[in-house]
């Protein structure tokens, strides 16, 4: 009786469970509610492809358009500078005078050789004087007369000679005074007061001009081939006869208030670099630019035409190439790879992949996955960026501006 109650609760007790194991399948078997749509907040622009400014940079030096060493002419003993070293002189400034009297005492060692070849001179035309018409009524001989005209002109060429010893001193006393040519920086003094010069250490200092003043930098070999790639693909244009503004960056950030131009282009490549070098002029009449300084330089003048550009951090590295998100038809995103050249400012320029009218995200990419809802605000860029200049590579050869100067596109190569 006992062991019949016992089975009768167990076989209760499983189909209590059975009852809730068809429960539990029955409340699964119900779907699941779906997931709310992901949205995310992000800002977007629409591509409109425009002309470009572009501003080729690189890094020059300056340089004195003009600058002469300061020699002595003469031997002899320095007295004294008489001017500031690191002034600015003016052209005709004295700088150094030599000790004067042994040229003085020369000088008028040849004015006595010169009075006396004179008072020779003066004896030898009177005695011609009077031989000539004796000789005429042969009262003397042909030779007499001979030798009276020979006298006269040995006096003659006597006193050429001595009026050339006397310009000579003179000179040699005039560059007993030192001066400079021109109006410039000047360094230091090379030879001290007292020290003697002769030809071997006759260099007193220099003087460098700085107005107007030259600055040069080098363009690669390699940019120059990118170059003409960028002209025959009609990427780049540059403005009429290649004639581009210069400016320059000093050490502190600051801008040099005048533009300059380029003079001059270095017809071939250094073998040593696999460089050309370019020069600009600028005109420094504060003298706020001196020889040897380093400078950022900037080409200006070249664009790029209907160019396409999107804020650096709209473009994303992929595993295999850069790609964008895209704001879809229908407000959700898609993403696509896109061919990527040149910064300008705080812009990428999109080669290939993109299309005018199209909308990438800007901000907020980096939350967005592949069907995404969107929610797009204008992208507005910022005032820094709106107005900081351009910048990109490379500036003209000679070669290329003569190919423009002809009709042709030459322009900086682009990177």
């Amino acid at each position: 009786m006992r062991s019949s109650a016992l089975r009768h609760t167990r076989r209760g007790r499983r189909v209590a469970c059975l009852l809730c194991t068809v429960a539990l399948a029955a409340g699964c078997s119900k779907e699941a509610p779906a997931p709310a749509p992901h949205v995310v907040d992000v800002t977007a622009i629409t591509i409109e492809p425009r002309n470009a400014p572009l501003v080729y940079e690189f890094v020059g030096q300056s340089q004195s358009s003009r600058e002469v060493e300061i020699r002595a002419r003469v031997d002899g003993f320095l007295e004294k500078r008489v001017y500031v070293e690191g002034s600015l002189v003016k052209a005709g400034q004295t700088l150094f005078v030599m000790d004067r009297k042994p040229f003085e005492a020369a000088l008028q060692q040849a004015r006595g050789e010169l009075a006396q070849q004179q008072a020779k001179l003066e004896v030898a035309a009177a005695n011609l004087a009077r031989v000539r018409p004796l000789a005429e009524q042969n009262a003397v001989s042909k030779r007499d007369l001979d030798d009276a005209g020979g006298n006269e002109r040995t006096a003659r060429a006597a006193v050429l000679t001595s009026q050339g010893t006397v310009r000579q001193a003179e000179l040699n006393l005039s560059y007993a005074t030192i001066s400079t040519p021109l109006t410039g920086l000047s360094s230091f003094a090379k030879i001290q007061d007292g020290a003697y010069i002769n030809a071997s250490n006759n260099l007193l200092t220099y003087v460098a001009q700085l107005d107007p003043m030259w600055v040069n930098f080098s363009v690669s070999e390699n940019q120059h081939l990118r170059l003409r790639e960028s002209v025959a693909k009609g990427q780049i244009k540059v403005p009429a006869n290649a004639e581009f503004d210069v400016e320059i960056i000093l050490a502190d950030g600051s801008v040099f208030p005048n533009r300059g131009r380029i003079s001059f282009a270095d017809p071939s490549f250094s073998k040593e670099t696999g460089t050309f070098l370019v020069r600009a002029t600028f005109a420094n009449p504060d003298g706020v630019l001196k020889p040897g300084q380093f400078v950022r330089v900037h080409v200006l003048g070249a664009t790029r035409p209907n160019a396409i550009l999107l804020p650096q951090r709209a473009v994303q590295q992929g595993a295999k190439s850069h790609f964008v998100w895209l704001v879809g038809k229908d407000g959700k995103a898609e993403q696509r790879a896109v061919g990527t050249g040149q910064w300008i400012g705080d812009d990428w320029v999109i080669e290939q992949g993109l299309n005018a009218g199209e909308q990438v995200v800007v901000d907020g990419g980096i939350r967005v996955s592949p069907g995404a809802i969107l929610k797009v605000s204008a992208y507005t860029p910022p005032k820094s960026a709106a107005t900081s200049a351009p910048r990109a590579a490379v500036v003209p050869s000679a070669e290329e501006k003569a190919f423009a100067k002809k009709g042709g596109n030459a322009a900086p190569a682009a990177r």
